[in-house]
């Protein structure tokens, strides 16, 4: 059976090498060939002995998803709908700063949490994304981006890293499909493939308990919680994971994960819901709740999609609770809505699903 090579960790390459008869060394070379260089014609691995290339092009392939759309914003923002076969996509975002490039990856096809908030837990679930499918996302924004501007330029590199972040918060709960996001991060870490550092990776959960214990000790990067409620009775709605795992038990994994953190605090997503969440006394409960877990919050106007029972909170409402936050000595910031007019906002992304839970049915009805 033909090999994908995207779906190779470097030990996975290796372990790849040494089965077809190559010294281990090879996989770094790979590696290079693979995730620097966007190269998937193995008679192009120029370093490689041509007996290696025959061999790689008889027993492997290097198949990132297909894009099948490409939009950019207004304000620079671009996503890509990508294919993962069975009539089934995910959606992939690329947010331009001044000083760094972030792309928003996604891990499963739907989610199986059904936040009451997210356009992508109103469609159900259909499966976690393999390692290719989780790193090709990255893998393709690197060479679109690169071959871009190529159409200025001919001094970009073939290495240079025009994604300089990625956080894991597109589609799905990356830590409910642990193993090939755990392996996708150590190839985002690694310095023959992508080289980037673990402060600028981060994995958002919406409070997997067990699975943040276990990302601690295999894989610790940037940590965000998907936390939108300062009690338990709310959360329990808007985050029916907490049911399973409630705040205290959230909060005390946090802390764990802070010993070994690459970063020394937290950050708290907050998603701003007119009249479900946004009071100052929802404020105030919240810095009672977090005050001995180091944090800080990113308050997230909340992006309406179709069929939803939100709405986003006033802008004095958003201030208001900002201000009773910072006050406490907490830094908060208000995410800016990036891509809004090509539903590539914080919450939108929805992509194509065919549901395997029936959700989507059950809502219907």
């Amino acid at each position: 059976m033909t090999a994908n090579l995207l779906n190779f960790d470097a030990k996975g390459l290796t372990d790849f090498c040494i089965e077809i008869g190559e010294k281990p060394f090879r996989a770094k070379q790979l590696l290079r060939w693979i995730h620097q260089s966007s190269v998937i014609d193995f008679a192009s691995m120029s370093d490689l002995a041509k007996s290696l290339r025959d061999k790689l092009t008889d027993l492997a392939v290097i198949e990132a998803p297909q894009v099948i759309s490409d939009h950019v914003a207004s304000d620079g923002t671009r996503k890509w709908l990508l294919s993962v076969g069975t009539e089934n996509a995910i959606e992939t975002v690329f947010i331009p700063e001044v000083n760094r490039g972030t792309l928003c990856v996604s891990s499963q096809v739907g989610c199986a949490l059904a936040c009451t908030f997210c356009s992508t837990g109103k469609q159900g679930f259909n499966r976690n994304l393999t390692v290719a499918e989780i790193i090709g996302q990255l893998w393709i924004a690197n060479k679109l981006l690169r071959e871009d501007l190529r159409q200025f330029s001919n001094d970009i590199s073939d290495s240079e890293r025009l994604v300089s972040n990625v956080v894991m918060m597109g589609m799905g709960e990356p830590l409910a499909n642990f193993e090939n996001v755990a392996m996708a991060l150590d190839l985002m870490l690694d310095d023959h493939a992508y080289g980037l550092s673990r402060r600028r990776v981060t994995v958002s959960t919406s409070g997997l308990v067990p699975a943040m214990d276990r990302l601690r000790e295999r894989c610790p990067v940037a940590l965000a919680v998907s936390l939108h409620a300062s009690n338990d009775a709310l959360r329990d709605h808007l985050v029916p994971i907490n049911k399973k795992y409630p705040i205290q038990e959230l909060l005390a994994a946090c802390r764990r994960y802070l010993a070994v953190a690459p970063r020394d605090f937290v950050t708290f997503e907050y998603v701003m819901l007119d009249g479900i969440n946004d009071t100052a006394l929802h404020a105030r409960e919240l810095i009672q709740l977090v005050r001995d877990t180091p944090c800080k919050f990113n308050l997230i106007p909340f992006n309406s999609f179709h069929g939803s029972e939100y709405k986003r909170s006033a802008s004095e409402n958003i201030r208001v609770f900002r201000d009773i936050l910072m006050q406490a000595g907490y830094v908060v910031t208000v995410r800016k809505t990036r891509g809004g007019d090509i539903a590539a906002a914080c919450g939108q992304l929805a992509g194509q699903v065919k549901d395997r839970t029936r959700r989507t049915a059950a809502i219907s009805m």
